[in-house]
C-alpha cells in the first residue's frame, strides 16, 4: 500500500474540506457565539455522527437528547450542570455528555472540538 492509498471505509477526521455549516445556538444566554461544523462522518443508520466543531465565545442552554463525546482540540469551555456544578475543560481534555444534562455550554476562548454523536432511537 503506497501513501496516496486509504483503508477502505476509513474516515480521516479533522480535514474539515469543504466550507463548514455556521449558525448560532437556539437558547444564548450570553455574548453572540457563532459556531461552524464539519459533519465529516455519519453511518446508515442516521444515528451516529463524527466531525470537528468551533465556536466564538458565548453562553447558552442545552438538553441533550444524544450522547456526545467530546475532545477539545484548542481553547476553553465550561459546563454547567442545571445545578450549578460547573467544569472547565482545554485543550486535550475528552469527556462524555450524556443524554439528559441539562445546564449551560459557555465558550470561555474560541474552542475547536472533535466531537463523536450517537442519537439513540426515540423510546
Amino acid at each position: 500500500m503506497n501513501s496516496t492509498e486509504r483503508l477502505p471505509g476509513l474516515v480521516r477526521l479533522g480535514l474539515c474540506a469543504g466550507p463548514a455549516e455556521t449558525g448560532r445556538p437556539a437558547r444564548i444566554t450570553d455574548g453572540a457565539p457563532v459556531t461552524s461544523l464539519w459533519n465529516e462522518y455519519g453511518d446508515n443508520s442516521g444515528r451516529l455522527f463524527s466531525g470537528i466543531w468551533s465556536s466564538t465565545a458565548g453562553s447558552w442552554q442545552v438538553d441533550y437528547t444524544e450522547e456526545e463525546v467530546c475532545v477539545i482540540l484548542e481553547g476553553r469551555i465550561r459546563l454547567t450542570a442545571a445545578d450549578g456544578i460547573a467544569e472547565d475543560f482545554g485543550p486535550g481534555d475528552s469527556f462524555v455528555i450524556p443524554s439528559g444534562f441539562r445546564g449551560t455550554w459557555t465558550t470561555l476562548e474560541p474552542v475547536r472540538k472533535l466531537y463523536v454523536i450517537y442519537e439513540p432511537p426515540a423510546a
